[in-house]
């Protein structure tokens, strides 16, 4: 069973800490096992959660043989982080743990050294202070969450529930990931970054609803060969523009998130079907079984059989 520890520091924002105390409790595998266990840390006995005082059962000692760490939001992030806990945090990630923050739980994460050189997000209203805080972090405002591997970042509040499906997701597959969401009464993954809940001095012209309608359409003709002129033309404007709608709100192009909702149904037909590598590659939209492969190990890092090995649920 893969273990989650949740650092519980002082001035916790209490939504950030429920968000994966919730989401990875109710995970279950499909033979109804749980497929995490759950832990609360703290450095200190009693922790200032804001409305309230809590106490974790575990210590940092928690740290030592857990798979993943989370880091939720603290209502100041330019609060100093304790040497103890950071040196807990730089020690787990030596040894290879996976390490994620919530919101402003970047804030924490950065103070260890450990997202140098990285791509990072937070909460929009934070991320210039990030950004002046720690010049060495690539941050990007636009996302809802950045992985990076080893080291996951997310935007605030709902977006921590985002992060932890897709976590959910890398360790037992879009079938346990979707149940999960249907728990949560949250879509596997939702369209757009944060960038679409930016308050700006001046206001873009809303464009949300023009380019949900667009998004739908290209995932009910996913087998069609779409070109950039076709999905302009289906927005009814320029492919200038319709590359600039999608840059704002789903932070890529077109044609790549066309890929990408391709591979995310291919791996559903992978966990689901008994279909051929090659079926399935033309069931999405690729008219090479070759190109389909090709495309399927970038975005997800293995073959279709690795994947189908890994994450298909026996009867």
């Amino acid at each position: 069973m893969h273990t989650v520890a949740v650092l519980a520091l002082d001035q916790v924002i209490p939504f950030d800490l429920s968000t994966p105390i919730e989401v990875f409790s109710r995970t279950r595998l499909p033979d109804g096992r749980s497929g995490y266990q759950v832990r609360v840390c703290a450095e200190s006995d009693e922790i200032d959660a804001g409305a309230f005082t809590l106490r974790a059962p575990w210590g940092l000692e928690g740290f030592q043989d857990a798979d993943t760490i989370i880091v939720p939001g603290v209502i100041d992030p330019t609060a100093p982080v304790s040497p103890t806990v950071r040196d807990a945090l730089r020690s787990a990630a030596a040894d290879g743990t996976r390490i994620a923050s919530i919101c402003s739980g970047t804030f924490p994460l950065a103070a260890t050294g450990l997202l140098d050189g990285l791509r990072a997000t937070t909460h929009w209203l934070a991320a210039g202070l990030l950004s002046d805080i720690h010049p060495n972090i690539d941050v990007d405002p636009n996302v809802l969450y950045v992985d990076n591997g080893q080291f996951l970042t997310s935007a605030g509040a709902a977006a921590g529930m985002d992060l932890c499906l897709h976590m959910i997701r890398r360790d037992y597959g879009s079938a346990v990931a979707a149940d999960a969401a249907r728990l949560s009464v949250m879509p596997l993954e939702r369209e757009g970054g944060q960038a679409q809940f930016i308050v700006y001095d001046h206001a873009p012209t809303p464009q949300g609803s023009e380019l949900e309608t667009l998004l739908t359409w290209l995932r009910e003709n996913l087998v069609r060969d779409l070109t950039l002129t076709d999905i302009a033309a289906r927005a009814g404007t320029s492919t200038r523009t319709v590359i600039r709608r999608f840059r704002d709100q789903t932070g890529t192009t077109p044609l790549q998130w066309l890929h990408q909702a391709r591979i995310r149904q291919a791996q559903h037909l992978l966990e689901t079907t008994d279909h051929s590598v090659e079926r399935i590659g033309g069931q999405v939209g690729f008219g090479s079984s070759t190109t389909f492969r090709d495309r399927f190990k970038l975005i997800t890092g293995v073959s279709p059989q690795t994947y189908r090995r890994t994450f298909r649920s026996e009867p």
